[in-house]
Protein backbone atom coordinates (compact mmCIF):
# COMPACT_ATOMS: atom_id res chain seq x y z
CA UNK A 1 0.00 0.00 0.00
CA UNK A 2 3.06 2.50 0.60
CA UNK A 3 5.02 1.52 -2.03
CA UNK A 4 4.07 5.19 -3.79
CA UNK A 5 5.41 6.27 -0.30
CA UNK A 6 8.72 5.16 -0.43
CA UNK A 7 10.51 8.06 -0.79
CA UNK A 8 8.67 10.74 1.16
CA UNK A 9 10.79 10.75 3.91
CA UNK A 10 13.50 12.69 2.10
CA UNK A 11 11.07 15.10 0.38
CA UNK A 12 11.09 18.68 2.20
CA UNK A 13 8.67 20.76 0.77
CA UNK A 14 8.98 24.44 -0.79
CA UNK A 15 7.77 27.19 1.26
CA UNK A 16 8.98 30.90 1.03
CA UNK A 17 9.55 33.03 4.14
CA UNK A 18 6.69 35.04 3.22
CA UNK A 19 4.02 31.71 3.54
CA UNK A 20 6.23 30.68 6.49
CA UNK A 21 5.13 33.77 8.30
CA UNK A 22 1.64 33.66 6.86
CA UNK A 23 0.81 30.57 8.51
CA UNK A 24 1.87 31.62 11.83
CA UNK A 25 0.36 34.79 11.59
CA UNK A 26 -2.79 32.95 10.91
CA UNK A 27 -2.67 30.41 13.45
CA UNK A 28 -2.01 32.92 16.11
CA UNK A 29 -5.29 34.66 14.97
CA UNK A 30 -7.22 31.35 14.82
CA UNK A 31 -6.42 31.03 18.71
CA UNK A 32 -7.04 34.37 19.08
CA UNK A 33 -10.03 33.87 18.16
CA UNK A 34 -10.48 30.53 20.26
CA UNK A 35 -9.42 32.57 23.01
CA UNK A 36 -11.91 34.90 22.72
CA UNK A 37 -14.72 32.76 24.30
CA UNK A 38 -12.80 31.00 26.97
CA UNK A 39 -14.13 31.94 30.32
CA UNK A 40 -13.63 30.91 33.84
CA UNK A 41 -17.31 29.69 33.29
CA UNK A 42 -16.28 26.79 31.10
CA UNK A 43 -13.70 25.57 33.82
CA UNK A 44 -16.81 25.85 36.41
CA UNK A 45 -18.73 23.83 34.18
CA UNK A 46 -15.91 21.06 34.27
CA UNK A 47 -15.98 21.01 37.68
CA UNK A 48 -19.93 20.35 37.95
CA UNK A 49 -19.75 18.15 35.39
CA UNK A 50 -16.36 16.14 35.88
CA UNK A 51 -17.24 12.63 35.06
CA UNK A 52 -17.66 13.99 31.06
CA UNK A 53 -14.77 16.50 31.64
CA UNK A 54 -12.12 14.10 32.99
CA UNK A 55 -12.83 11.34 30.41
CA UNK A 56 -12.83 14.02 27.12
CA UNK A 57 -9.59 14.67 28.58
CA UNK A 58 -8.07 11.42 29.68
CA UNK A 59 -9.54 10.67 25.90
CA UNK A 60 -7.67 13.19 24.19
CA UNK A 61 -4.41 13.26 26.03
CA UNK A 62 -3.61 9.50 26.96
CA UNK A 63 -6.24 7.34 24.94
CA UNK A 64 -5.53 9.23 21.64
CA UNK A 65 -1.47 9.08 21.62
CA UNK A 66 -1.45 5.55 22.62
CA UNK A 67 -4.18 3.74 20.27
CA UNK A 68 -2.63 5.99 17.70
CA UNK A 69 0.99 5.17 18.26
CA UNK A 70 -0.27 1.10 18.33
CA UNK A 71 -2.50 1.91 14.92
CA UNK A 72 1.43 3.45 13.92
CA UNK A 73 2.80 0.12 14.65
CA UNK A 74 -0.10 -1.98 12.82
CA UNK A 75 -0.10 0.23 9.40
CA UNK A 76 3.95 0.52 9.19
CA UNK A 77 3.91 3.41 6.93
CA UNK A 78 7.32 5.11 6.10
CA UNK A 79 8.56 6.80 9.19
CA UNK A 80 7.80 10.56 8.48
CA UNK A 81 4.33 9.44 7.96
CA UNK A 82 4.27 7.67 11.22
CA UNK A 83 5.57 10.81 13.03
CA UNK A 84 3.11 13.11 11.58
CA UNK A 85 0.32 10.18 12.62
CA UNK A 86 2.06 10.84 16.43
CA UNK A 87 2.55 14.53 15.84
CA UNK A 88 -1.55 15.15 15.26
CA UNK A 89 -2.09 12.93 17.83
CA UNK A 90 -0.36 15.17 19.98
CA UNK A 91 -1.90 18.09 19.47
CA UNK A 92 -5.22 20.02 20.88
CA UNK A 93 -8.13 19.87 19.77
CA UNK A 94 -8.98 21.94 16.63
CA UNK A 95 -10.77 24.88 16.63
CA UNK A 96 -13.73 24.28 14.75
CA UNK A 97 -14.84 21.17 17.15
CA UNK A 98 -16.96 23.81 18.87
CA UNK A 99 -18.96 24.66 15.54
CA UNK A 100 -19.31 20.99 14.96
CA UNK A 101 -20.46 19.78 18.05
CA UNK A 102 -23.10 22.65 17.69
CA UNK A 103 -24.10 21.45 14.56
CA UNK A 104 -24.38 17.61 15.99
CA UNK A 105 -26.56 19.05 18.45
CA UNK A 106 -23.63 17.87 21.35
CA UNK A 107 -23.13 19.32 24.64
CA UNK A 108 -21.12 22.85 23.20
CA UNK A 109 -20.58 23.78 26.75
CA UNK A 110 -18.55 20.83 27.29
CA UNK A 111 -17.05 20.91 24.19
CA UNK A 112 -15.98 24.86 25.19
CA UNK A 113 -14.43 23.72 28.10
CA UNK A 114 -12.17 20.70 26.66
CA UNK A 115 -11.25 23.17 23.87
CA UNK A 116 -10.07 25.56 26.55
CA UNK A 117 -8.67 23.05 28.75
CA UNK A 118 -6.98 20.91 25.81
CA UNK A 119 -5.44 24.31 24.08
CA UNK A 120 -4.17 26.32 27.15
CA UNK A 121 -2.46 22.73 28.32
CA UNK A 122 -0.90 22.61 25.02
CA UNK A 123 2.33 24.48 25.69
CA UNK A 124 3.41 21.45 27.83
CA UNK A 125 1.09 18.14 27.42
CA UNK A 126 1.76 18.02 23.30
CA UNK A 127 5.83 18.65 23.76
CA UNK A 128 5.78 15.44 25.98
CA UNK A 129 3.34 13.47 24.05
CA UNK A 130 5.30 13.59 20.84
CA UNK A 131 8.80 13.45 22.82
CA UNK A 132 7.69 10.11 24.47
CA UNK A 133 5.32 8.71 21.48
CA UNK A 134 7.43 9.95 19.08
CA UNK A 135 10.74 8.39 21.22
CA UNK A 136 9.04 5.17 21.43
CA UNK A 137 8.46 5.03 17.81
CA UNK A 138 12.46 6.15 16.78
CA UNK A 139 13.39 3.10 19.51
CA UNK A 140 10.99 0.68 18.00
CA UNK A 141 12.34 1.34 14.57
CA UNK A 142 15.96 1.21 15.21
CA UNK A 143 15.28 -2.09 16.71
CA UNK A 144 13.07 -3.48 13.83
CA UNK A 145 14.76 -2.55 10.65
CA UNK A 146 18.40 -1.24 12.08
CA UNK A 147 17.82 1.91 10.85
CA UNK A 148 18.48 5.53 11.62
CA UNK A 149 15.20 8.01 11.16
CA UNK A 150 16.30 11.07 10.44
CA UNK A 151 14.12 13.03 12.61
CA UNK A 152 15.03 14.11 16.05
CA UNK A 153 12.54 15.39 18.71
CA UNK A 154 13.92 18.52 20.14
CA UNK A 155 11.45 19.15 23.51
CA UNK A 156 12.63 23.01 24.18
CA UNK A 157 12.23 24.26 20.80
CA UNK A 158 8.93 22.46 20.63
CA UNK A 159 7.69 24.11 23.97
CA UNK A 160 8.98 27.35 23.20
CA UNK A 161 7.22 27.19 19.49
CA UNK A 162 4.22 26.05 21.06
CA UNK A 163 3.59 28.76 23.98
CA UNK A 164 4.73 31.72 21.31
CA UNK A 165 1.90 30.20 18.82
CA UNK A 166 -0.66 29.25 21.63
CA UNK A 167 0.27 30.76 24.69
CA UNK A 168 0.93 34.31 23.88
CA UNK A 169 -2.60 34.41 21.58
CA UNK A 170 -4.54 32.97 24.17
CA UNK A 171 -3.48 34.84 26.86
CA UNK A 172 -3.95 37.70 25.05
CA UNK A 173 -7.72 36.09 23.52
CA UNK A 174 -8.87 35.96 26.98
CA UNK A 175 -8.03 39.23 28.12
CA UNK A 176 -9.60 41.21 25.54
CA UNK A 177 -12.91 38.89 25.90
CA UNK A 178 -13.07 39.55 29.56
CA UNK A 179 -11.82 43.46 29.59
CA UNK A 180 -13.74 44.36 26.04
CA UNK A 181 -17.34 41.76 26.56
CA UNK A 182 -18.90 44.09 24.06
CA UNK A 183 -16.51 44.11 21.30
CA UNK A 184 -16.27 40.06 21.55
CA UNK A 185 -20.04 40.38 21.00
CA UNK A 186 -20.21 41.91 18.39
CA UNK A 187 -17.93 40.87 15.98
CA UNK A 188 -17.61 36.73 17.35
CA UNK A 189 -19.55 35.72 14.79
CA UNK A 190 -17.07 37.41 11.71
CA UNK A 191 -13.61 36.64 13.50
CA UNK A 192 -14.97 33.08 13.67
CA UNK A 193 -16.18 33.25 10.34
CA UNK A 194 -12.70 34.49 9.00
CA UNK A 195 -10.79 32.33 11.35
CA UNK A 196 -12.43 29.37 9.65
CA UNK A 197 -11.49 30.69 6.34
CA UNK A 198 -7.85 31.65 7.00
CA UNK A 199 -7.53 28.00 8.05
CA UNK A 200 -8.66 26.49 5.08
CA UNK A 201 -6.79 28.40 3.26
CA UNK A 202 -3.52 27.96 5.16
CA UNK A 203 -3.77 24.41 4.20
CA UNK A 204 -4.97 24.67 1.12
CA UNK A 205 -2.13 27.24 0.59
CA UNK A 206 0.27 24.59 2.21
CA UNK A 207 -0.89 21.57 -0.39
CA UNK A 208 -0.65 24.16 -3.92
CA UNK A 209 2.83 24.85 -2.73
CA UNK A 210 3.94 21.91 -3.15
CA UNK A 211 1.52 20.24 -5.84
CA UNK A 212 3.79 18.58 -7.97
CA UNK A 213 3.99 15.53 -5.06
CA UNK A 214 0.14 15.75 -4.61
CA UNK A 215 -0.24 12.78 -7.47
CA UNK A 216 1.89 10.54 -5.74
CA UNK A 217 0.70 10.64 -2.36
CA UNK A 218 -2.65 11.41 -2.41
CA UNK A 219 -4.46 7.83 -2.28
CA UNK A 220 -2.09 6.00 -0.44
CA UNK A 221 -1.75 8.68 2.33
CA UNK A 222 -5.65 9.29 2.10
CA UNK A 223 -6.43 5.25 3.20
CA UNK A 224 -3.55 6.76 6.30
CA UNK A 225 -5.83 9.49 7.08
CA UNK A 226 -9.08 8.36 6.73
CA UNK A 227 -7.73 5.05 9.24
CA UNK A 228 -6.38 7.82 11.60
CA UNK A 229 -9.83 9.43 11.66
CA UNK A 230 -11.93 6.84 12.14
CA UNK A 231 -9.98 6.02 15.40
CA UNK A 232 -9.67 9.17 16.47
CA UNK A 233 -13.62 9.65 16.33
CA UNK A 234 -14.47 6.13 17.68
CA UNK A 235 -12.01 6.61 20.69
CA UNK A 236 -14.08 9.31 22.43
CA UNK A 237 -17.38 8.35 21.31
CA UNK A 238 -17.00 4.37 22.78
CA UNK A 239 -14.99 6.20 25.88
CA UNK A 240 -18.24 7.77 26.54
CA UNK A 241 -20.24 4.54 25.99
CA UNK A 242 -18.41 2.39 28.21
CA UNK A 243 -18.86 4.93 31.44
CA UNK A 244 -22.33 5.53 30.35
CA UNK A 245 -22.52 9.69 30.04
CA UNK A 246 -25.13 11.31 28.51
CA UNK A 247 -26.02 10.87 24.65
CA UNK A 248 -25.00 13.99 23.98
CA UNK A 249 -21.50 14.53 25.76
CA UNK A 250 -20.86 10.82 24.31
CA UNK A 251 -20.80 12.58 20.73
CA UNK A 252 -18.74 15.68 21.98
CA UNK A 253 -16.40 13.21 23.24
CA UNK A 254 -16.30 12.02 19.95
CA UNK A 255 -15.11 15.14 18.30
CA UNK A 256 -13.21 16.52 20.82
CA UNK A 257 -11.31 13.53 20.28
CA UNK A 258 -11.33 13.08 16.82
CA UNK A 259 -10.70 16.84 15.72
CA UNK A 260 -7.18 18.10 16.12
CA UNK A 261 -5.36 21.18 15.69
CA UNK A 262 -3.88 20.12 11.86
CA UNK A 263 -2.56 24.13 12.23
CA UNK A 264 -0.78 23.70 15.00
CA UNK A 265 1.24 20.37 13.13
CA UNK A 266 1.66 22.33 10.37
CA UNK A 267 3.43 25.42 11.13
CA UNK A 268 5.34 22.65 13.68
CA UNK A 269 6.82 20.90 10.57
CA UNK A 270 7.58 23.73 9.15
CA UNK A 271 9.80 25.08 11.67
CA UNK A 272 13.37 24.57 10.32
CA UNK A 273 14.86 24.45 14.20
CA UNK A 274 12.11 21.31 14.25
CA UNK A 275 11.11 19.63 11.37
CA UNK A 276 12.40 21.88 8.65
CA UNK A 277 9.18 20.86 6.33
CA UNK A 278 9.69 17.05 6.17
CA UNK A 279 7.48 16.46 2.94
CA UNK A 280 5.97 12.70 5.04
CA UNK A 281 4.73 14.59 8.05
CA UNK A 282 3.82 17.80 6.20
CA UNK A 283 1.29 15.70 3.93
CA UNK A 284 0.31 13.91 6.27
CA UNK A 285 -0.90 17.29 8.85
CA UNK A 286 -2.75 18.94 5.36
CA UNK A 287 -4.18 15.85 4.31
CA UNK A 288 -5.86 15.73 8.13
CA UNK A 289 -6.74 19.73 7.78
CA UNK A 290 -8.85 19.31 5.03
CA UNK A 291 -10.38 15.64 5.64
CA UNK A 292 -11.09 15.79 9.46
CA UNK A 293 -13.65 19.03 8.39
CA UNK A 294 -15.39 16.59 5.86
CA UNK A 295 -15.66 14.07 8.28
CA UNK A 296 -16.40 16.25 11.19
CA UNK A 297 -18.91 18.29 9.63
CA UNK A 298 -20.71 15.50 7.50
CA UNK A 299 -20.79 12.63 10.86
CA UNK A 300 -22.08 16.49 12.83
CA UNK A 301 -25.21 16.69 10.25
CA UNK A 302 -26.17 12.87 10.51
CA UNK A 303 -26.12 13.06 14.36
CA UNK A 304 -28.33 16.19 14.22
CA UNK A 305 -30.97 13.69 12.63
CA UNK A 306 -30.95 11.56 15.64
CA UNK A 307 -33.22 13.18 18.02
CA UNK A 308 -32.14 13.03 21.34
CA UNK A 309 -34.20 12.17 24.27
CA UNK A 310 -35.82 15.23 25.61
CA UNK A 311 -34.49 15.66 28.70
CA UNK A 312 -31.08 15.93 27.20
CA UNK A 313 -31.64 18.23 24.57
CA UNK A 314 -33.21 20.47 26.96
CA UNK A 315 -29.95 20.05 28.94
CA UNK A 316 -27.68 20.83 25.38
CA UNK A 317 -30.28 24.00 25.31
CA UNK A 318 -30.07 25.04 28.71
CA UNK A 319 -25.98 24.83 27.92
Amino acid sequence: MFDKLALIDDVRLNFSEGGLLYMNVTLAFIMFGVALDIKKENFAAMVQNPKSALLGIFSQIVLLPVLTFLLVIMLNPPPSIAMGMILIAACPGGNISNFISSLAKANVALSVSLTAFSTLSATLVTPINFAFWGGMYVDYYQKARHLNIPIEIDFLQMAQTVFILLGIPLILGMWVGHKFPAFVDKYRKTIRIASILLYMTFIVGALVANAKFINHIIIPLGIVVMLLNAQTLFTGYITGTLFKVSRADRRTLSIETGIQNSGLALVLIFNPKLFNANGGMAFMAAWWGIWQMVTGIGLALLLAKFRLPMVQEEKVKAD
